[in-house]
């Protein structure tokens, strides 16, 4: 059940990755993703410039650099250090549900931000302060009693028997 439950986190995350970069994407999660451009040009749509170059070919440590400018990228956007996969995770395909969660997290991110493209996941919550004056905070303490005020309506243990008598 997990299973198939990570299954339907990457594809959410993939149909969303795919309407923002205006790119059809369809296969598998991992060999979509794993050299890193499909990120890069996803944070480029969302904060244009963020990743300069991004390699289209070479070798392995050239292509992990894709996910290393992408992780810096996102990380200057504002998306937590600890909502940003390691790179192993998705070039290694080690934990491809941690990737998954973060691009949920950056379109989490994008949307609170502003960004006028399709949104992924639920609206994070704005700050609703209040501000009280001295005296509101007085009032309030003074209008009510505490139910720790003794107030228990006349209740008491008579009868409560919790066991079998002590016997000395």
């Amino acid at each position: 059940m997990a299973s198939k439950q990570d299954d339907a986190t990457k594809a959410e995350a993939l149909e969303w990755v795919s309407s923002v970069i205006g790119e059809p994407l369809t296969g598998d999660f991992h060999k979509l993703l794993k050299d890193g451009q499909i990120m890069c040009k996803l944070i480029n749509k969302i904060s244009p410039g963020s990743v300069k170059k991004i390699a289209t070919k070479g070798s392995n440590f050239q292509l992990m650099e894709n996910i290393a400018a992408y992780q810096k990228a996102v990380k200057k956007y504002g998306v937590p250090q600890e909502e940003i996969f390691q790179t192993a995770d998705l070039f290694e395909a080690r934990n491809l549900k941690q990737v998954a969660l973060h691009i949920h997290a950056l379109g989490r991110i994008a949307t609170n931000k502003g960004f006028a493209g399709p949104g992924l996941g639920p609206k994070m919550s704005d700050e609703n302060k209040r501000e009280f004056t001295d005296e509101q905070i007085r009032e309030g303490r003074d209008s009510h009693l505490g139910l720790q005020m003794g107030q228990n309506q006349g209740a008491n243990a008579s009868g409560v028997s919790m066991g079998g008598q002590r016997h000395m």
